[in-house]
């Protein structure tokens, strides 16, 4: 089920000329829940089929925690620009994660835009983070 949110944002990737998969209910007929689109969303960056992803839900909680279940995902739930620009910086996030009932279009636009705008940050606080959290991936 698309909603204004998730319209929105996928038109705004296409207009900045990014290839946009589309995974869950965004897809007519596909009626999966919150905990497999999550998941599925953290896979495709995973196994390198995508760069990023982009994943919604109503709180955006439990998409996040699902994509954050997938060793090698970092999912980040973002409710602003900054927020997102900080998870790619100092989290090394590659999951941005939005609510759908709290995040008007116009926000998620920018949330997006601040996160693929953002690289990953190059210092060692960086790095050694980054490594602590790997680390946790592995046990």
């Amino acid at each position: 089920m698309r909603q204004p949110i998730t319209d929105a944002v996928i038109a705004w990737l296409g207009e900045q000329g990014h290839e946009v998969s589309l995974i869950g209910p965004v897809v007519d007929g596909d009626d999966r829940e919150w905990a497999e689109v999550g998941g599925e969303t953290a896979r495709a960056v995973t196994t390198g089929a995508a760069d990023v992803a982009v994943g919604f839900c109503w709180s955006g909680t439990g998409v996040c925690i699902a994509a954050n279940k997938v060793a090698g995902a970092r999912a980040a739930l973002c409710g602003d620009a900054e927020t997102a620009r900080l998870s790619r910086k100092y989290n090394h996030a590659n999951v941005v994660v939005m609510s759908m009932r709290a995040t008007s279009p116009a926000v998620a636009i920018e949330i997006v835009e601040a996160f693929l705008a953002e690289p990953w940050g190059d210092d060692d606080f960086d790095h050694r983070n980054a490594a602590a959290v790997d680390a946790l991936d592995r046990g």
